[in-house]
């Protein structure tokens, strides 16, 4: 069915009651070189009037699969509303390089629990392949999973999240983040185990709050020792130094489940 034929309202409603961070918005970082990460993937909806809008990342792991956020995932009623775009940098200009293809299947591990945060992770297929080129390529999964990554190692998340209050870039921003060790994250002055930090997360920001991601973010990807180790999950707040972001990590329980998933 037409997309035209929905009620713009309606969307827009469909939107805002979304989840907000649960992780989201790019916080002290810097625009990144145009189309240096050609993993990254915008997902849009439908929000009428042939105009679509930005609600979440992902990263681009098969020619026809994103992997993004479980919390990401949106009730339509059609197809036609959700588009996973490829090949960007600037999202108000429709530049060459950039492929608008239908996300046509939404497939979280689980029902996503809004209250633990856990299993937030997803896959999304397209309806055709993206065409792999210098704008648009695969990011590779870790072959095995990860178990955890060491307090203090240096990582990357970029996206299209506020980049302040109220303000959302037009071009991919990036930011430097450090991993914080889990123990430390579920302390009392930190998380307090409410959400309890798992094995399958992991705690990533920065101790004097200068950088962090945050609403828009979501499902964009953790980039640490030049792997692909998590997924921008959840966190309270932005860019506070006791609220680091969480991101699902990639462990093998994950890896396993995105493989024989896709094949």
């Amino acid at each position: 069915m037409n997309p035209s034929l929905y009620n713009p309202l309606v969307l827009l409603i469909v939107i805002f009651l979304a989840p907000a961070y649960p992780g989201a918005k790019i916080i002290g970082g810097h625009e990144v070189k145009p189309h240096s990460r050609p993993y990254m993937v915008s997902l849009q909806i439908y929000i009428g009037n042939n105009m679509y809008h930005p609600y979440c990342g992902g990263a681009l792991i098969r020619p026809n699969w994103v992997l993004t956020a479980a919390h990401c995932e949106k009730t339509i009623e059609s197809d036609q509303f959700l588009l996973a775009v490829l090949g960007d940098h600037s999202l108000s200009k429709h530049a060459i390089s950039e492929q608008r293809l239908r996300i046509i299947r939404q497939i979280p591990i689980t029902k996503y629990n809004n209250q633990t945060k856990k299993d937030d992770i997803m896959l999304l297929q397209l309806e055709t392949d993206a065409k792999i080129n210098q704008y648009v390529k695969v990011l590779n999964l870790p072959k095995r999973g990860i178990t955890d990554m060491k307090s203090g190692t240096r990582c990357t998340v970029a996206g299209w999240g506020k980049t302040e209050i109220n303000n959302y870039p037009d071009t991919l921003q990036e930011v430097e983040v450090e991993v914080i060790d889990r123990r430390t994250c579920n302390s009392m002055d930190y998380y307090n185990h409410r959400p309890e930090i798992t094995q399958d997360m992991i705690c990533v920001g920065d101790s004097k709050g200068r950088g962090d991601s945050c609403q828009g973010d979501s499902g964009g990807p953790l980039i640490c020792d030049k792997m692909y180790t998590g997924i921008v999950s959840f966190g309270k707040g932005c860019a506070i130094a006791k609220k680091p972001g969480v991101y699902t990590l990639l462990t093998k329980r994950y890896i396993d489940w995105i493989r024989d998933t896709i094949g």
